[in-house]
């Protein structure tokens, strides 16, 4: 993997943008359209709805607004429809897929939801690309959130792996900055970016707040 497939080049730093049909009071793919433009390194859809059809046609859709941007697209959970959907990423939960099983199948990057150091540092013999880790601070945008981390165990998980952190759970524009500090690579926010009245300049500002233009 070279340049936008991977993860651990330059390009793979500042806004990891996540967009949710639950979460987004501006329609997906209008919000997805904002962030797009706004500034994104990574475009990832999350869709807990149970319908396969809407859930792929909207994969595609985003599929193909990413690849149009210059943007890698990531699915979340599904490898199945990320294949469907062409996909140039994938990202799995703890409950989902091992990565080793989805790695037979999917050739692109493949990211991992990690809520402890123990998960975070397990991740890259499992084959991870990259982590996602957190909640951060307290979030609202899951139902059944894990216990908060906090800015001290994302720092001892950004400086014990070696991978690329996403962060994640309750970001904001202020917390973004301290999660950039803390050595995340990358930053996700979902209701903060697609529940802002500007979601483009939200996302312009979480990705400058990487040192990204």
């Amino acid at each position: 993997m070279v340049g936008l497939m991977d993860p651990r080049s330059a390009e793979w730093r500042g806004h990891y943008a996540i967009v949710d049909p639950d979460h987004a009071p501006h329609g997906v793919l209008e919000t997805a359209d904002a962030v797009l433009a706004g500034g994104c390194a990574v475009l990832q859809l999350r869709f807990k709805g149970s319908d396969d059809r809407e859930h792929l046609a909207l994969a595609r859709a985003l599929t193909a607004r990413a690849r149009a941007a210059g943007c890698p697209f990531v699915l979340n959970d599904r490898l199945d429809l990320a294949l469907l959907a062409e996909a140039d990423g994938l990202h799995l939960g703890q409950d989902d897929l091992p990565v080793s099983e989805a790695r037979r199948l999917f050739a692109g990057p493949i990211g991992l939801s990690t809520h402890d150091r123990s998960q975070a540092e397990r991740a890259g013999s499992e084959g991870a690309d990259l982590i996602g880790f957190g909640p951060v601070f307290p979030t609202v945008s899951k139902e059944r959130p894990d216990p908060v981390v906090g800015l001290e165990e994302l720092r001892a998980v950004c400086a014990a792996v070696d991978l690329p952190v996403v962060a994640i759970g309750g970001i904001t524009i202020e917390r973004a900055a301290h999660a950039y500090a803390a050595g995340a690579a990358l930053v996700a926010a979902i209701g903060a970016v697609s529940r802002a009245e500007d979601p483009r300049a939200a996302a312009a500002a979480f990705h400058a707040a990487g040192g990204t233009r």
